[in-house]
Protein backbone atom coordinates (compact mmCIF):
# COMPACT_ATOMS: atom_id res chain seq x y z
CA UNK A 1 0.00 0.00 0.00
CA UNK A 2 0.97 3.56 -0.81
CA UNK A 3 0.07 6.53 0.65
CA UNK A 4 0.70 10.17 -0.92
CA UNK A 5 -0.82 13.17 0.79
CA UNK A 6 -0.86 16.89 0.06
CA UNK A 7 -2.38 19.91 1.62
CA UNK A 8 -3.92 22.49 0.58
CA UNK A 9 -4.84 25.49 2.77
CA UNK A 10 -7.56 23.61 4.94
CA UNK A 11 -7.64 20.20 2.57
CA UNK A 12 -5.77 17.32 2.75
CA UNK A 13 -5.68 15.24 -0.40
CA UNK A 14 -4.88 11.69 0.33
CA UNK A 15 -3.96 9.09 -2.73
CA UNK A 16 -4.11 5.38 -1.83
CA UNK A 17 -2.79 2.80 -3.75
CA UNK A 18 -2.86 -1.13 -3.04
CA UNK A 19 -5.10 -2.76 -0.19
CA UNK A 20 -5.78 -1.80 2.94
CA UNK A 21 -6.68 -4.68 4.89
CA UNK A 22 -5.40 -5.94 8.12
CA UNK A 23 -1.81 -5.94 7.62
CA UNK A 24 -1.79 -1.74 6.15
CA UNK A 25 -4.75 -0.13 8.08
CA UNK A 26 -2.66 0.65 10.94
CA UNK A 27 -0.30 1.98 8.64
CA UNK A 28 -3.20 3.43 6.74
CA UNK A 29 -4.76 5.10 9.72
CA UNK A 30 -2.00 6.81 11.46
CA UNK A 31 -0.78 8.32 7.88
CA UNK A 32 -3.62 10.10 7.66
CA UNK A 33 -4.43 10.63 10.95
CA UNK A 34 -1.07 12.73 11.78
CA UNK A 35 -2.25 15.44 9.03
CA UNK A 36 -5.67 16.25 10.19
CA UNK A 37 -4.81 19.15 12.45
CA UNK A 38 -6.27 22.00 11.03
CA UNK A 39 -8.25 20.24 8.03
CA UNK A 40 -11.99 21.31 7.38
CA UNK A 41 -11.95 19.26 4.33
CA UNK A 42 -10.10 15.33 3.49
CA UNK A 43 -10.18 14.01 0.16
CA UNK A 44 -9.77 10.36 -0.18
CA UNK A 45 -8.45 9.26 -3.91
CA UNK A 46 -9.19 5.65 -4.02
CA UNK A 47 -8.58 5.46 -8.13
CA UNK A 48 -5.69 3.37 -7.26
CA UNK A 49 -7.40 1.13 -4.19
CA UNK A 50 -7.81 -2.63 -5.16
CA UNK A 51 -9.27 -3.74 -2.33
CA UNK A 52 -10.44 -2.32 1.31
CA UNK A 53 -10.99 -5.31 4.80
CA UNK A 54 -13.43 -4.60 7.15
CA UNK A 55 -10.16 -3.28 9.26
CA UNK A 56 -10.14 -0.60 6.33
CA UNK A 57 -13.58 0.32 6.56
CA UNK A 58 -13.01 0.70 10.29
CA UNK A 59 -10.17 3.48 9.70
CA UNK A 60 -12.80 5.10 7.38
CA UNK A 61 -15.76 5.05 9.93
CA UNK A 62 -13.22 6.49 12.79
CA UNK A 63 -11.94 9.03 10.09
CA UNK A 64 -15.55 10.12 8.92
CA UNK A 65 -15.95 10.83 13.34
CA UNK A 66 -13.29 13.01 13.29
CA UNK A 67 -14.22 14.94 9.98
CA UNK A 68 -17.91 15.06 11.19
CA UNK A 69 -16.45 17.31 14.16
CA UNK A 70 -13.96 19.72 11.94
CA UNK A 71 -16.05 19.52 8.45
CA UNK A 72 -16.25 16.86 5.79
CA UNK A 73 -14.70 13.66 4.32
CA UNK A 74 -14.94 12.75 0.44
CA UNK A 75 -14.49 9.58 -1.10
CA UNK A 76 -13.24 9.64 -4.68
CA UNK A 77 -12.57 7.27 -7.73
CA UNK A 78 -13.81 4.31 -6.58
CA UNK A 79 -13.61 1.16 -8.81
CA UNK A 80 -16.41 -1.19 -8.84
CA UNK A 81 -14.34 -3.71 -6.23
CA UNK A 82 -14.55 -1.25 -3.97
CA UNK A 83 -18.03 0.09 -4.45
CA UNK A 84 -19.01 -3.56 -4.21
CA UNK A 85 -18.10 -3.71 -0.44
CA UNK A 86 -18.95 -0.52 0.07
CA UNK A 87 -22.86 -1.17 -1.03
CA UNK A 88 -22.72 -5.00 0.61
CA UNK A 89 -21.45 -3.60 4.36
CA UNK A 90 -24.04 -0.40 3.83
CA UNK A 91 -21.02 2.45 3.36
CA UNK A 92 -22.03 3.50 1.13
CA UNK A 93 -25.07 5.31 2.96
CA UNK A 94 -22.26 6.95 5.40
CA UNK A 95 -19.84 8.06 3.18
CA UNK A 96 -19.81 11.00 0.87
CA UNK A 97 -18.47 9.01 -2.21
CA UNK A 98 -18.31 11.41 -5.60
Amino acid sequence: MTVNKEKKGNTLFVSVEGRVDTATAGEFESEIKSGLDGISELVLDFSGLNYISSAGLRVLLSLQKIMNTQGEMKITGVNEIVNDIFEVTGFSEILTIV
